[in-house]
């Protein structure tokens, strides 16, 4: 529901869907980043150089909406789909969160770094799935060469993360689901050079951190809490679906309460 209210919202630049966001607003009382963005604007009113504006905030929370709420809950459908596919993977994971975390306890973000095995299934995830396949589009300041290539400036270019992610050069059967691939003979995680689903350099994904966690807390949450399965063993559509995000096709699970 939230995705959807957000969505007509954005649509919107009627003053009676600003009311209707802001209705019982308190000045410098901010309940969300509307108001605290409403705030700045009247703050800013009558600086003639501020950027805050009506239409900025439009922008801003539409980006929030797209790259810090689609991808994260794709990555989640994602991972809920493949832990019913291999449910073997899928108790694995059941018994790295019950022995660091245990039944009862909402698992924190301290607890990451004990469970590699938990935090190999996710990256394996991302890998696979390549939410983003193109990352975020930039473009050149400057006139460039790069491998002999003349790219002029204002050049607009698209990093192709999919095929670095199923480089054989890389990954060894990168067609195949497998997480111990981030694991060492020791069982401990380890980082892989080629693993770019945030993009590289300067300008990669901003929230990278903000996704880590979130996707860390919801997945074991999750996976504390149910077991999951497809209803009569009925697997589906695994071909990924394309939009602003490689998402998967509608389907049914199963949910079942752990005990």
């Amino acid at each position: 529901m939230f995705l959807r209210t957000g969505h007509l919202f954005l649509c919107s630049r009627s003053s009676q869907k600003w009311e209707r966001a802001s209705q019982n607003r308190k000045p410098q009382s901010p309940r969300h980043f509307i108001d605290a963005y409403l705030d700045e604007i009247d703050k800013n009113k009558n600086d003639l150089e501020s950027t805050f504006s009506t239409e900025n905030l439009i922008f801003s929370v539409g980006e929030i909406m797209i790259a810090g709420t689609e991808t994260t809950t794709n990555v989640l459908r994602w991972a809920v789909l493949f832990m019913a596919l291999y449910p073997n993977i899928q108790g694995q994971v059941h018994k790295e969160i019950d022995l660091v975390v245990g039944p009862n306890r909402t698992p924190c973000l301290e607890e990451k770094c004990k469970m590699p095995y938990t935090e190999a299934v996710i990256h394996e995830i991302l890998r696979f799935c390549n939410v983003a396949p193109l990352g975020i589009f930039h473009a050149t300041s400057k006139d460039t060469v790069v491998r002999g290539y003349s790219i002029p400036e204002g050049t607009t270019v698209i990093t192709n993360l999919y095929s670095v992610h199923f480089d054989e050069k890389y990954w060894i059967n990168p067609e195949v689901f497998w997480p111990e691939r981030f694991l060492d003979t020791s069982g401990q995680f380890v980082k892989k050079e080629a693993f770019v689903p945030f993009s590289l350099g300067k300008r990669h994904c901003l929230g990278e951190q903000l996704a880590r966690m979130e996707m860390f807390l919801f997945f074991t949450s999750l996976l504390q809490r149910f077991h999951l399965h497809f209803p009569c063993s009925l697997i589906p559509n695994l071909k990924p679906k394309l939009g602003m995000t490689l998402q998967p096709h509608p389907y049914l699970i199963c949910a079942e309460r752990r005990c």
